[in-house]
This record gives C-alpha cells, sequence and structure tokens, in this order.
C-alpha cells in the first residue's frame, strides 16, 4: 500500500507541474501582461517601462520558475487590479467555494446514492423509471436558470431561504442545491449500473442462498464494490464544482474564489489568474489521488494493477 500511495503522489506532483508550466505559458500568449497594466491607450515608452519594472522583458522559462518558486512558499504576486497581495485575496475567499463545493458534493451523494440503490434494486418499475427521471432532468437543465427558478420561488415568493449572502447559514442551501443537483445525475446512473452488476455477480446469489437478509447483501456485500468507480467520480465532480463555480458564486452573490477569478479573467489581472488556475487544478489533483487510495484501500487489487 505504501508503493502505491508514493507511485500516486509522484504522479500527482508531475501532473502539478505540468498544469503550471502550461497554464503560465497559455496566459502570456493571451496577450501581453505590460499592455494590461499601462492600459490600452499607453504609449510605448510606458509599455517599456512597465514590462522592464515588473520583469516581462526576461525570457518566458526564467519568469516561469520564478513564479513557482514563489509560488510554493505561497507568494503569488501583488495583484494587477486590487493591488494587494493574491495570497491574502484567495485565502479570504476560497472558504466561500470550499463551503459550497462540499455541500454540493454531500447533497449530490445523499440524493444519488440511495436513488441509484433503489433504481438497481427494483428495475424496470416505477423506482427505477422515477430515479432515471430525476437523473435526465438534473442533466438537462442549466444551473444558472435553475439557480435563478429557485431564487424566485424560495427567495422571492416564499420569503424561505436568503437570494444572496453568507451573513446566515442559509445563504448556502441554494447554491448547494444547484450545484449538487447538477453533479446527481452521473452519480446516480453510475451507481446504478454498478449495483446491477454487481447483484448479478456468483457472490450474491450464493449470499442469497445463505439466507443473508436482503437489506444485509445489498449495502454491506453489493455496494461496497459497486461504490469503487462512484468514488473516483465524485471526487473529480468535485474539483469540477472548485473550479466551475463561478456561475453559482455570480447567481447568489457569493464572493468566493470562483467569483475572483471571474473579476480576475474579466480584468486581465494574471498573477491573479496564475494563483487560482494553480489551485483549483492542486484540489482536482488531491480529490483525485484521495479518491485512488480509497478505492485501492476498497479493492486491494487496485494496489498492483
Amino acid at each position: 500500500m505504501l508503493k502505491f500511495v508514493l507511485t500516486k503522489i509522484g504522479m500527482a506532483a508531475l501532473v502539478a507541474l505540468t498544469v503550471s508550466f502550461i497554464s503560465f505559458i497559455l496566459l502570456f500568449m493571451a496577450g501581453d501582461p505590460a499592455i494590461a497594466i499601462a492600459g490600452e491607450g499607453a504609449s510605448g515608452k510606458v509599455i517599456a517601462a512597465v514590462r522592464s519594472q515588473y520583469g516581462f522583458d526576461r525570457p518566458l522559462l526564467v519568469q516561469y520558475f520564478d513564479w513557482l518558486i514563489r509560488a510554493l512558499s505561497g507568494d503569488f504576486g501583488m495583484s494587477f487590479y486590487f493591488k494587494t497581495p493574491v495570497s491574502g485575496m484567495i485565502a479570504e475567499r476560497l472558504p466561500v467555494t470550499m463551503t459550497i463545493g462540499f455541500l454540493g458534493m454531500s447533497f449530490a451523494l445523499l440524493l444519488a446514492i440511495p436513488m441509484g440503490v433503489l433504481a438497481a434494486a427494483f428495475p424496470n418499475t416505477l423506482v427505477d423509471r422515477l430515479a432515471l427521471g430525476i437523473a435526465v432532468v438534473g442533466q438537462a437543465i442549466p444551473s444558472f436558470w435553475f439557480g435563478l427558478v429557485l431564487i424566485v420561488v424560495f427567495s422571492v415568493n416564499l420569503g424561505w431561504v436568503p437570494a444572496s449572502g453568507t451573513r446566515q447559514w442559509t445563504g448556502y442551501i441554494l447554491p448547494m442545491i444547484v450545484l449538487g443537483y447538477y453533479a446527481t445525475p452521473a452519480i446516480m446512473r453510475l451507481t446504478r449500473a454498478g449495483m446491477l452488476e454487481v447483484l448479478s455477480a456468483d457472490y450474491i446469489r450464493t449470499a442469497r442462498a445463505k439466507g443473508i437478509k436482503p437489506r444485509r447483501v445489498l449495502f454491506k456485500h453489493a455496494l461496497r464494490n459497486a461504490i469503487i468507480p462512484v468514488v473516483s467520480l465524485a471526487a473529480v465532480q468535485l474539483g469540477f464544482m472548485f473550479g466551475g463555480s463561478v456561475v453559482v458564486e455570480t447567481i447568489f452573490a457569493l464572493h468566493g474564489a470562483g467569483y475572483l477569478a471571474w473579476e480576475s479573467i474579466s480584468r486581465n489581472d494574471l498573477p491573479t489568474m496564475q494563483a487560482l488556475i494553480l489551485i483549483f487544478a492542486m484540489f482536482y489533483i488531491a480529490f483525485t489521488f484521495l479518491a485512488d487510495v480509497l478505492n485501492a484501500w476498497l479493492d486491494p487489487r487496485l494496489r498492483t494493477a
């Protein structure tokens, strides 16, 4: 198990390094940061002075390694637009994104896994069709439209929860539902498919023949093996939630890291964009790594795969 974990750590570090290099190069290719700082109407002399001041006239690889060394120590530089340390802004806003991300994934798992298990336990019945219908609807409706509908119904008309902000814990309810419902269809269908496959296995038939209670067979013997691909999918979906929370944070006026990403992109704030890309990528890589380790613990055969 230790060898498996160390191998995965090495792969994760290599992926993170590759992502940081590619994102750094692509952001510089998207436009001249010196022009973004000096302004579109700035003279060539002013742009050259800005380029020299910020070190943009150095070779690109030198700039990358200088940024990487500082980033590894938590220093992402100063924001071109906000004129404050990028690390401080991200540290202030990241808890909001993490909160709605974990809440959204918890909502998705609590909704999708029981639906998938019930759909597999009662295939081609009303329960199965209802679960599949909920999944299809969740996949079809856009997140921004669903969020606006929830605001109109539960905030404007009923007044049960606030429409925006995080001053109260109830402000996280609607964003949690929007994010979680977006991830529910894929998790539900994968759970259902895995359960159907496992329930037809020989060891399940043997367990039933021994007189083991159906509930014990379903949840202890079948779900343990069917849940393995769901763990990997949940890790990927959680990474998507963190990186793609900009829509939800914008709709519900949540000033998290996703909204900060939108602000930095619209204002061409290069240091903030670079830092957020790296942090979101690190979350994605970390969740995938944890999913691999958890799957290897659930199924020892994966350790030698």
